[in-house]
């Protein structure tokens, strides 16, 4: 499924994120499709980046969007995030048209029967757009309210596409329209849930897969394109069918399935959105960078004024912590799979969320120049703070994904106080040297009956943090933040225990603690990441990187701490040399040092991450 370019920049490059990375160019050398001053003036026409599109085709992304098993390369979930991290590093508005094919085509990775997996498959490679319609005018997120109807229909179109492996030969007639879809004009097939019973309900709704090529003439018609304040140059529109036929091969899984498929679709989906907020940071935290390092003031440069380094380094532990999370839902994709509607939930609705405050941050740091849509930067950061808010919102919005984890919090107390893990499933979700194992989608589940295993960890981690501070290798300091976080974390799951929703309503107490659960997740993430990987970067001389002495870890507990609410003077001794705000400084020391060498810090190696580089 590979294109001859893909496979010809693999013989050069190492991995497929080092040869996209290499393909699309370094700040100030881009390819000519990806340079910014004509992104943001295809966004200003609200123009759709067909040119920039065509050079992902070229290169063969596609292929990463459909697993092996179905044609495609894609075997590591890790590896995709970081494809689309490497896009919307670039532009958000490329990075979300382009990613949308995954996005629509991943409920028949789930669910779908082999032929028609494989069928999908070809149709990527040969270049076709796919798109996933499931929101309708007036429902928003609410799935159940769904009114477009599927009715089944003896009499099969002469022109209907051949029946592949069902037993049914009949065919489906499609009522209704999809709005606000992505990739709706352009895409040539669209997966849509429709109304397969009257009453709808849980197994009311099924999921047809339909090639819009097969349908006759005068039976569907595409929506006008929607105005957006951010991504405008997407193809943000709908689709309407008026007895549109569809082959009875279409129905993807069993009549009634639809929102279960989908709903299993969504935890991979959501969790590879994360890559669009870490592009996202990667390029806002470069523009802080290179503004603070570029700026004069006072005589100086903003970079060697105190507060300032302080705003940097909070940006850079923030990030941090938002790839620290990023990374290990991925991983979870094939280590634990099981747990994926808790970790998905987590990692929609935190990362997004902590990299909006780093791109807040940054605005305030710019100042009007953020503002600036030719002036400053060919107004990448305006266009980019745009766009970035509409990730919080698809695939489920912040709150959504919120109620999905605060409906598992009685299984999540008790997993807690049973103080049980998948030791084997954590140890290779955090292990960034080891293998994935081969995802099984039917290990998809709608609740994670264990709970979530790197909670679970974070005691025994904070144990070991305990002990290798004791040793020296890392500051008391940090072993005091994690201990206050533990403490913070048993409090919130007694909370868990003791607290019960109703049928109906969901107290905003509930989502006060899904929010404060999610930087638990985040802190035990970074715990373990830590404790699985310090002792091979030191070892392959990346001792003089964020990895030295556990600066990272420390900067991002620092953060995470913060937004507990715990109180920093209760976080050590008083005495103590490491002051409350000295993790923002080390942070910011060490970012200075990456932005000198032409990069901000990241967890991962540079194969891992290519590329963060500033502009020289």
């Amino acid at each position: 499924m590979k294109s001859r370019k893909a496979e010809r920049d693999r013989h050069v490059h190492a991995t497929a994120v080092e040869a996209l990375d290499s393909e699309l160019g370094a700040p100030g050398n881009e390819h000519a499709s990806f340079r910014p001053a004509y992104l943001t003036e295809l966004d200003r026409r609200e123009e759709f980046p067909s040119a920039a599109c065509a050079v992902l085709d070229d290169f063969g992304l596609n292929a990463h969007y459909v697993p092996v098993g179905s044609g495609g390369v894609l075997g590591d979930y890790a590896e995709l995030m970081q494809l689309l991290r490497t896009v919307a590093r670039r532009d958000l508005t490329v990075a979300v048209a382009h990613g949308k094919t995954f996005l629509g085509a991943a409920s028949v990775w789930v669910a779908g029967r082999p032929q028609q997996a494989a069928r999908l498959g070809e149709l990527i490679a040969d270049g076709a757009v796919v798109s996933w319609g499931l929101t309708e005018r007036g429902h928003g997120s609410d799935l159940l309210a769904g009114e477009l109807t599927a009715t089944p229909d003896n009499a099969a179109p002469d022109n209907a596409a051949p029946d592949h492996g069902t037993p049914d030969h009949g065919s489906w007639r499609l009522n209704g329209e999809k709005w606000l879809i992505n990739n709706a004009t352009r895409g040539r097939a669209v997966c849509v849930l429709a109304r397969t019973a009257p009453d709808g309900g849980p197994r009311g709704f099924s999921l047809f897969l339909v090639d819009k090529q097969h349908l006759t003439d005068g039976s569907w018609r595409t929506l006008p394109k929607v105005p957006t304040h951010g991504i405008r140059g997407a193809d943000i529109s709908g689709i309407a069918f008026h007895d549109a036929r569809v082959p009875a091969a279409a129905l993807v899984g069993e009549v009634g399935d639809g929102i279960e498929i989908v709903l299993k679709a969504l935890q991979l989906t959501r969790t590879v959105c994360v890559a669009l907020s870490l592009g996202a940071a990667d390029t806002a935290l470069r523009i802080a960078v290179d503004y603070a390092r570029d700026r004069r003031l006072y005589g100086r440069t903003l970079i060697e004024l105190p507060r300032i380094r302080r705003i940097l380094g909070r940006i850079s532990a923030a990030r941090l912590v938002a790839e620290a999370t990023g990374i290990v839902a991925v991983r979870s994709v094939h280590a634990l799979t099981g747990e994926m509607s808790v970790t998905s939930a987590v990692a929609k609705a935190l990362v997004p969320d902590l990299v909006q405050g780093v791109v807040d941050r940054v605005a305030e740091l710019l100042g009007v120049r953020g503002f600036l849509e030719h002036e400053f930067a060919d107004g990448v950061f305006a266009k980019l703070e745009r766009d970035h808010r509409v990730v919080a919102i698809f695939d489920g919005n912040t709150a959504v994904n919120r109620n999905v984890l605060i409906d598992q919090f009685p299984l999540l107390a008790v997993g807690y106080r049973r103080v049980r893990w998948d030791e084997a499933g954590v140890r290779h979700a955090t292990d960034l040297d080891a293998r994935p194992a081969e995802f099984t989608p039917d290990r998809l589940a709608l609740l994670s009956s264990g709970g979530c295993s790197l909670v679970q960890s974070l005691p025994g981690a904070v144990a070991r943090v305990h002990a290798q501070a004791a040793e020296g290798l890392l500051s008391p300091r940090t072993a005091a933040l994690a201990e206050r976080i533990k403490e913070e974390t048993d409090a919130l799951h007694k909370e868990l225990e003791t607290r019960q929703r109703s049928a109906r309503t969901v107290p905003s107490a509930a989502f006060a603690r899904a929010e404060r659960y999610e930087l638990c997740y985040a802190a035990a993430a970074c715990l373990q990441l830590w404790l699985a990987n310090a002792p091979a970067r030191q070892a392959h001389g990346e001792a003089q990187t964020v990895w030295r002495d556990g600066l990272w870890l420390q900067a991002c507990l620092h953060t995470i701490a913060t937004g507990l609410g715990i109180p920093l003077d209760e976080a050590g001794e008083a005495g103590e040399a490491d002051e409350a705000g000295e993790a923002d400084e080390a942070v910011y020391d060490r970012l200075a040092e990456h932005s000198l060498d032409g990069g901000v810090p990241t967890l991962l190696t540079p194969r891992q991450a290519e590329t963060t580089r500033s502009t020289p």
